[in-house]
């Protein structure tokens, strides 16, 4: 489609919207609503087995997240939106790379509520940071694998919960395909993953 091919090259060199300009945001954003116009899974709650799975970010409008690029001594690497519809959970795991065996991870687990076809409600519950060597990190599957199976990371780590009450908003999924998914926040940010095989 030659609209997604346009969307795709033009976030290819936005390292995932930290260095787009003001007039490139704009134009992402018009491909992006030309994009949503052909979604060819217009309630993606209906195909779980699309949903489901590790998503990437390629790009995305979100203060909270490009903040995270400026964490001193620290550089934004992948950021990963794990989707587990059996659970109903979603992780989000940011890697972070620096000095020599610096690299971290800030990930925050969540369950979802579908409110539609196209919304989940989101209610954060746990966050976990640390160096991935302590943590042993070597992969969101493996990870995730590590926090459903009851790991707790009290050493070397920082591992809580999220009181109730506290980070929680909604997520409409707008675009899905085999491999690219568009989301837009309740904070008006825009989110465009590519799922990782």
């Amino acid at each position: 489609m030659l609209v997604k091919g346009d969307l795709l090259q033009a976030i290819a060199s936005k390292n995932i919207g930290i260095s787009a300009t003001k007039i490139e945001k704009q134009a992402i954003a018009s491909l992006v609503a030309r994009l949503e116009g052909y979604n060819p899974n217009p309630n993606p709650l209906e195909v779980p087995h699309l949903l489901d799975g590790n998503w990437r970010l390629l790009y995305t409008t979100s203060r909270e997240l490009l903040g995270l690029n400026n964490i001193p001594l620290a550089k934004l690497g992948n950021i990963y939106q794990c989707v587990r519809i059996k659970n109903a959970k979603i992780y989000n795991i940011a890697e972070l790379s620096g000095l020599p065996y610096l690299a971290a991870i800030l990930s925050v687990c969540a369950r979802f509520e579908p409110q539609n076809s196209q919304r989940v409600n989101v209610k954060f519950e746990r966050a976990i940071s640390g160096f991935q060597n302590i943590l042993g990190y070597q992969s969101p599957e493996q990870f995730i694998d590590r926090i459903e199976s009851g790991k707790n990371y009290r050493f070397g780590a920082i591992d809580f919960l999220i009181p109730d009450g506290n980070q929680q908003g909604w997520l409409d999924i707008t675009y899905l395909d085999d491999n690219l998914r568009i989301g837009r926040g309740n904070e008006g940010s825009i989110f465009i993953l590519d799922k990782v095989s």
